[in-house]
């Protein structure tokens, strides 16, 4: 038996979308959660507590997107055709972002309110554009003659949009976990009350997309709820039950390290289960992996520098959280 590239491609994507969803994943919500601080030193402490890592974090965004170019052509020409608009949306407040991050720290007293309220719609635009993208491929996009043939508006769905909600929840919950880990004292109080509210709204959304896909989706429905499936699946719906409960109780004795790893845990889960849904569809519910795919040359080729760029890419991300590891200070950071 061969080795199936395509196969390990898409692993390598579905890695680097998973880390770009963790790591750009709290620092956007830390931006979706300044509307409920107004302490400007609470503020700065908040960015500072990513200041040193957050353009590394959007390397796994490029890579994800190169990779998808050249070992899934056609997956990439439907989807950036058919999701044009909220694709340019997340480019747009990902450089709002970027910039406001920048000049706020620049800016006077006058104009850093401008820079906040910049930083604040970068990320949320950000966030939800990639919820709507997220619910669109779910949801399935028509291809015809391998190109998408479906209307203009195909991301503006109530689906889609709820999605692009649910996202903003959960990169706010991994904001305000990443805080608790980092930040002492009020600010630390602060991000544990407001974890509380966040974490059961987001469960609410899981649950509500949980039972939306599979009713929508009959072949997802078979998928999930056909013998043995059943059996094999449901410990993603346990786990999910046990994070959060272990999230609460871990909230509850105002621990530090804890949350935030049981966040990961939920967003870690949650990716699973769509990856459950749509497999082996790249594009549902018609193109594969193995249709989407271009030559094995072209993906034997590619893989040659994968190999060696994804290991540096990941000692790199390590050292740099490695050396900012510990809490930020008020008189410490970006200035």
């Amino acid at each position: 038996m061969g080795i199936d590239l395509s196969v390990i491609w898409f692993t390598i994507i579905i890695f680097a979308t998973l880390m770009y969803i963790i790591m750009d994943g709290f620092d956007l919500g830390i931006g979706i959660l300044f509307p409920f601080n107004k302490d400007p030193v609470e503020r700065d402490m908040m960015v500072n507590t990513v200041a040193p890592v957050w353009d590394g974090n959007e390397t796994w965004l490029i890579l994800g997107g190169a990779a998808l170019f050249g070992a899934f052509p056609l997956a990439y020409a439907v989807i950036t055709d058919a999701l044009a608009v909220p694709l340019t949306m997340m480019l747009i407040g990902l450089i709002f972002r970027g910039v406001a991050f920048e000049f706020r720290f620049k800016a006077t007293e006058e104009h850093r309110p401008f820079w906040d309220k910049a930083f604040i719609g970068g990320s949320f635009v950000a966030t939800f554009s990639q919820g709507i993208v997220l619910g669109a491929v779910i949801n399935g996009l028509e291809v015809t003659d391998r190109t998408y043939s479906g209307p203009e508006l195909v991301w503006l769905t109530p689906f889609n949009l709820f999605c692009g909600v649910g996202l903003v929840l959960a990169y706010a919950l991994l904001g305000s976990t990443w805080l608790i880990m980092k930040t002492e004292n009020e600010l630390h109080r602060k991000m544990t009350a407001l974890t509380k509210p966040l974490l059961i709204a987001l469960l609410v959304v899981i649950a509500v997309v949980s039972i939306w896909t599979p009713l929508a989706h009959a072949e997802i429905m078979q998928r999930w709820f056909s013998r043995p499936n059943l059996f094999w699946f449901m410990p993603v719906p346990v786990l999910v039950l046990a994070a959060a409960w272990g999230l609460w109780r871990a909230l509850e004795r105002h621990a530090h390290y804890t949350p935030f790893l049981l966040t990961l845990a939920l967003v870690f889960l949650g990716f699973t289960g769509l990856g459950i849904s749509i497999w082996p569809f790249i594009i549902p519910p018609v193109i594969t992996i193995w249709d989407a795919a271009s030559p094995p040359q072209s993906q034997g080729f590619m893989l040659v520098g994968g190999l060696l760029i994804i290991p540096v890419i990941l000692v790199y991300t390590f050292w740099s959280y490695y050396v900012f590891r510990g809490k930020i200070k008020p008189d410490e950071g970006y200035h």
